[in-house]
């Protein structure tokens, strides 16, 4: 009697390390991508068996992002939005010395709050109560990302570039440590820095 008690806390212990094992789930389904392939049309003989193309050896083109026009943007804090579930949107944005940013907490139990370790040497450190809005003066150069404190292990980040990356390679530096901060969408910090 006593196991049947604890035989719904393994089912779900093994699912959740099962499905949102991050970087392990990632390389399943990138094998699974990556099977050998032979393609045959009726009456004709099969040619030997090919790689299929996996994602990562796609040759895709990254949409940089271009300079937002005025001094004052605005980044919405949702559950879901365009790029996926827990979001900032836009997610990437590149202002100009000076600017604010004004984070909106359209959807509840959001906040933002700058990165350890992740904003240009000098610059003042945010972090935002849940559920409020906050506005922040951009007044250093580089780069800065930030993230959802309640969210950040499902990579609810944020990538803003004030003025020149000057502190880009630092940033680029710190991704493997942060990543291993995400359980889900591991590959979310690498793609926002992709895109300045």
């Amino acid at each position: 009697m006593k196991n049947k008690k604890f035989l719904p806390l393994l089912v779900i212990t093994f699912t959740f390390v099962l499905f949102f094992n991050g970087k392990k789930y990632d390389e399943m389904v990138t094998e699974r991508l990556t099977t050998n392939v032979a393609i045959c049309l009726e009456g004709q003989s099969c040619g030997a068996a090919t790689a299929s193309s996996s994602p990562s050896s796609m040759t895709e083109s990254v949409e940089k992002v271009q300079l937002s026009e005025g001094s004052e943007h605005i980044v919405q804090m949702l559950n879901s939005g365009d790029g996926g579930q827990m979001i900032f949107e836009p997610a990437v944005l590149k202002v100009s010395l000076g600017d604010t940013v004004h984070f909106k907490a359209t959807d509840m139990a959001h906040n933002s709050a700058s990165m350890e370790g992740m904003i240009p040497e000098g610059a003042k450190k945010w972090s935002g109560a849940m559920n409020q809005d906050i506005s922040i003066v951009l007044d250093t150069e580089g780069v800065y990302v930030y993230q959802c404190d309640p969210h950040v292990m499902m990579a609810m980040i944020g990538v803003i570039q004030v003025g020149e990356a000057s502190n880009l390679e630092q940033i680029n530096a710190s991704v493997a440590n942060k990543k291993s901060q995400f359980m889900l969408n591991s590959e979310r910090l690498e793609n926002y820095l992709s895109k300045l």
